[in-house]
């Protein structure tokens, strides 16, 4: 049935990460066939006025959490749900994670949730691996899933002691063997001995509620953990969930020496701030409990902005967790016990359109950069994913900038019972999606089917992060035997 669908988008303007033109968008095949003015093109075609509306790359979510159990609570979206949601909000490939117990082969782990989502997912998807423990089996198995499965990247945790917790030295391995096998390294960077610390002196104090969250990580140990994950990667290190101003600086001085290090930040740290932990509904105030934590210091938002905006920062997520009111309700009388996660799959392109494009913190280049192109480029997709161009995959979204509405969990299809930007006035907003050259959201109606998306294997050594590490490496071997 798709190699039938034909579509022409008319008369918009196309936006892509370097420039911006007016040009028509033929499709057919799932394919971008041709782009520009006066196309010839064949009859029985469904046409898409575009005027006055702008053509964008489909966004990629790279970082969400489907059907995930984590913290004695499952997220409050499965496959379908969450894909769902995604293409909603202009999102056409989300990037999921498989976090194998303690001792849990990663192979049978990402079996588990190859089987799951394949059946269900609506847009094509692909997923990143955590090493959350470290051995001779974690090692051969990356191998085993680069080269077969279709995986390029492995999430490293220095928090969650005793859970998820790389010691440095096993850190250390992990990362020299990502680099070995030409993967992508994502690291959370917080120092998991002190955050335990933190929490236990902070619950001695009497401090239960979901403040505690907020006082017992102090921005400090993002910055240590980050420096110190810079200092020991010998590869491409790409930095998740940067939420202070101080990590970020330690971002920006790596970048200024010249190492390959990359970052994404979420929807929720570039917008909110951690007064949300003082409020006095309890329910709310949890909704906001994530890690890193939102930061207290009410200008980080714009900081982070401000650094999506230069290039510190490349890639802007939504790490969707969902999880429901009573879900959180386990740590009522202890923080620790509240799941930790964020929900923001189907704002993720709307808010940050209005906080950053109408905001003035970048242009409408910059936005596609932040929301998709990047991070095809980062995980090895592009120009496939990530740009309008003749050849590409069409996942397109018809982005009305003109156009507004107000976010609200009564009318979101993403799961969990509160929004974090409940009333916020978007401007900026997605009113036809394609994804593989189908229309499957159209004006608030869906016609995807749970299941046709398709999981997308990814490449190891993209160039955008290992050219210049091959390179150098080269050149200081020359050195060397001189």
């Amino acid at each position: 049935h798709s190699a039938m669908v034909r579509i022409l988008i008319k008369g918009g303007k196309v936006v892509n990460d370097d420039c911006t033109q007016e040009a028509d968008v033929y499709i057919e095949n799932g394919i971008i066939q041709q782009v520009g003015k006066e196309l010839m093109i064949p009859g029985g075609a469904k046409v898409i006025d575009a005027s006055g509306k702008l053509v964008l790359p489909g966004g990629i979510d790279t970082s969400v959490h489907l059907e995930e159990s984590f913290m004695n609570a499952i997220t409050a979206d499965d496959y379908y749900s969450g894909t769902k949601a995604a293409l909603a909000g202009g999102t056409t490939m989300v990037i999921g994670h498989v976090l194998p117990d303690r001792n849990e082969s990663l192979l049978e782990a990402y079996e588990k949730c190859r089987s799951s989502a394949d059946s269900k997912s609506c847009c094509d998807y692909a997923l990143h691996v955590g090493v959350t423990w470290w051995g001779p089996k974690v090692r051969a198995e990356m191998e085993k899933l680069v080269r077969e499965k279709g995986v390029n990247s492995f999430q490293m945790f220095m928090a969650y002691k005793d859970m998820f917790m790389l010691r440095d030295s096993e850190l250390f391995q992990a990362l020299q063997h990502c680099k070995d096998i030409g993967a992508i390294a994502r690291v959370h960077a917080e120092n998991g001995e002190l955050v335990a610390e933190g929490a236990k002196e902070t619950l001695d104090l009497g401090i239960s509620g979901p403040e505690g969250i907020e006082i017992s990580r102090p921005e400090e140990m993002e910055a240590e953990a980050t420096h110190r994950a810079i200092t020991i990667a010998h590869c491409p290190i790409y930095l998740v969930n940067v939420s202070s101003m101080s990590a970020g600086d330690e971002l920006a001085t790596a970048k200024m020496q010249g190492k390959v290090v990359h970052g994404e930040t979420t929807i929720a740290h570039a917008v909110l701030n951690g007064m949300q932990y003082y409020h006095q509904d309890w329910a709310y105030a949890a909704a906001h409990v994530t890690v890193p934590p939102l930061r207290l210091d009410p200008s980080t938002p714009n900081f982070l902005m401000s650094l999506l905006g230069n290039d510190t920062l490349n890639v802007l997520t939504s790490d969707h967790r969902p999880f429901t009111i009573k879900q959180r309700a386990m740590g009522k009388d202890d923080f620790t016990k509240i799941p930790h996660g964020l929900p923001g799959i189907q704002d993720r392109m709307s808010v940050i359109w209005e906080k950053g494009v109408i905001g003035g913190k970048m242009d409408e280049n910059r936005f596609v950069a932040v929301t998709s192109s990047n991070a095809a480029k980062i995980y090895n997709l592009y120009p496939r994913k990530g740009r309008i161009i003749p050849g590409a995959d069409a996942d397109i979204v018809v982005w009305d900038p003109e156009g507004s509405k107000t976010i609200s969990v009564e009318n979101q299809v993403q799961g969990g019972d509160i929004n974090l930007y409940e009333g916020l006035r978007c401007h900026g907003v997605p009113l036809v999606t394609i994804s593989r050259g189908r229309l499957v959201y159209e004006n608030g109606i869906f016609t995807c089917a749970e299941g046709s998306g398709k999981f997308c294997p990814l490449r190891t050594f993209p160039d955008y992060l290992y050219k210049k590490m091959v390179q150098r490496e080269k050149v200081s071997d020359r050195k060397c035997r001189c």
